[in-house]
């Protein structure tokens, strides 16, 4: 298999739309190359687009656990968290993506909404 062409096919898939699709395409790439953080972004936000949250999740976890300093990884955790209906879980990877991205206006967004949510007590 020539894992460049599917990833670029999966990227195609994502971008028109099919995440499902994409997602298809990257698992036996991921499989392949466990450490390729790339081919684990799109797969992880491939499966938070097409509702797959908790494999969105696991595939984060993976991302965070291998570069805590990875921002975006923090924050589509953090989304997923929150689409889980997980709000205090979801606050800490959204504060860690707002402290290290701060300039990012979607990063404080979703920090607010959420912390609105856990403040409220939901």
């Amino acid at each position: 298999m020539d894992l460049l062409a599917e990833y670029r096919r999966a990227t195609m898939y994502f971008e028109m739309g099919d995440p499902s699709g994409a997602a298809r395409l990257l698992e036996p790439i991921i499989e392949a190359e466990p450490s390729n953080s790339s081919v684990r972004q799109l797969l992880a936000r491939a499966y938070f687009q097409s509702a797959q949250l908790n494999r969105a999740e696991e595939q984060l976890r993976e991302l965070v656990a291998r570069d805590p300093s990875d921002h975006y990884a923090h924050h589509v955790l953090g989304r997923t968290l929150e689409r889980l209906n997980r709000p205090a879980d979801a606050l800490r990877h959204l504060r860690i993506a707002a402290a290290m991205h701060s300039t990012n206006a979607d990063y404080a967004e979703a920090l607010r909404r959420v912390q609105g949510r856990v403040g409220n007590g939901h």
